[in-house]
């Protein structure tokens, strides 16, 4: 179910928009449009995308900003081309080329085989042009300063790292690659990280994130699509889409509605979303030591 939105909508309950980010646009840029469509400054988005990269980005508009924080650690797919035979300052086509060595010798066995280091539980070293903090300030002010960070390695999960096609460019050898990996995954540093595994440097040229979480590319809209017809996925139904649900009762939504716990239903230890008997939604819970407690509270 969407709704339509507008100006005059400014303040409601609000909702999510699955925007299909273009090129060339930071996510903050995305934002700001969404931010003049709907009418409202109080927008905001979840998993940010890089300007070279296109394809899903989630955005809440009114109440539904408050459960972006509890998107964040789900899974993505993504849609990559690697460049191997330079390297850049950025690990993305945006950056400097710094490092030139031919491609031309590296066989699809050998690009198969230095991917699986690259896939499963693994630690990767953010790229230094990134929203790292480091003693307070982005990794990525820092590099443009001159001074540039040593970041550490962080865990993250690659679940799946699978090429779909190799073309060769002369010296260089262009690797598309379908990667499905948790929140926090850098495609870029996984360009980076082939290229050094074959000795030859690689980069990021295209990236498209085709879901993020149980969002896909196909409910997408396109920024223009927006401008013409600007809806949103009602908040009820994005936290039903996102969380698992539990219906309560008159009595239990109105002590949720205050803040008050109640006794874990076995709903697991990721948030889950709760909903009063007319279905509109009451929080966002939590279930610790035999308590679920709310998180977040949508209903005044």
């Amino acid at each position: 179910m969407t709704v339509a939105r507008g100006p005059s909508g400014a303040g409601g309950p609000g909702g999510l928009v699955i925007v299909d980010k273009p090129a060339g646009m930071t996510s903050h840029d995305v934002v700001a449009r969404i931010r003049r469509l709907a009418g409202t400054r109080r927008v905001g988005h979840a998993g940010t995308l890089d300007p070279m990269a296109t394809g899903v980005l989630v955005v809440g508009v009114e109440k539904a900003t408050r459960l972006l924080g509890h998107l964040t650690l789900a899974d993505k797919d993504y849609l990559a081309t690697i460049r191997l035979g330079q390297a850049t300052g950025t690990d993305d086509a945006e950056g400097t080329i710094i490092a030139n060595a031919s491609a031309a010798g590296v066989s699809t066995d050998a690009v198969r085989e230095a991917i699986v280091p690259l896939t499963g539980e693994i630690q990767q070293v953010p790229p230094g042009i990134s929203a790292i903090k480091v003693g307070g300030q982005r990794a990525y002010r820092l590099t443009r300063d001159g001074a540039a960070p040593e970041l550490k390695a962080r865990p993250v999960t690659v679940a799946s790292f699978e090429i779909t096609g190799i073309r060769r460019h002369g010296d260089l050898l262009d690797v598309d690659a379908a990667v499905t990996c948790s929140s926090g995954t850098y495609i870029r540093a996984l360009a980076r990280d082939l290229g050094a595994a074959l000795g030859v440097g690689g980069h990021l040229t295209a990236l498209r994130r085709t879901r993020s979480g149980p969002y896909r590319i196909e409910t997408a809209r396109t920024l223009d699509e927006l401008a013409a017809h600007f809806t949103v996925t009602p908040l009820a139904d994005a936290a039903a889409a996102a969380f698992p649900r539990l219906d309560l009762t008159e009595e239990q939504a109105r002590k949720v509605a205050h803040g008050v716990r109640l006794p874990a239903a076995g709903l697991g230890a990721g948030p889950a979303a709760v909903f009063g008997p007319d279905g509109a939604l009451i929080a966002l819970m939590r279930e610790e030591g035999g308590q679920a407690r709310p998180l977040a509270v949508f209903v005044p």
